[in-house]
């Protein structure tokens, strides 16, 4: 067993960083879905016509299933249902010598 440590368990899984990151946002976007329709005691039929989605999908979602959703699906989830979400956009601490679109240029 390794006693490497990660940054989250995306990480962990995913050997791309840039995969990682994209598993890391649908996450969160994903609970962000889950938490809302908690808090509004919706139940799965109510959430979908919410969502704009069907009652399986919601299912889906509310188990985790994170391949079954991109982030543009969930961000149109988000936007059907009233929630806006904020994007930061920010340099990463971790780059690549192989990925040159992850290199730092020089102006």
């Amino acid at each position: 067993m390794s006693d490497k440590a990660f940054k989250s368990v995306w990480d962990a899984i995913e050997d791309d960083p840039a995969q990682a990151a994209n598993m890391k946002h649908r996450s969160a976007l994903m609970m962000a879905i889950s938490e809302h329709i908690k808090a509004k005691g919706l139940n799965q039929t109510e959430a979908a016509r919410l969502f704009a989605v069907s009652q399986p999908r919601i299912s889906d979602l509310m188990r985790g299933k994170i391949g079954m959703f991109s982030i543009d699906t969930l961000v149109t989830m988000l936007a059907a249902a009233g929630i806006g979400i904020d994007i930061r956009v920010r340099p990463t601490r971790v780059r690549t010598l192989n990925n040159p679109a992850r290199r730092r240029v020089a102006a």
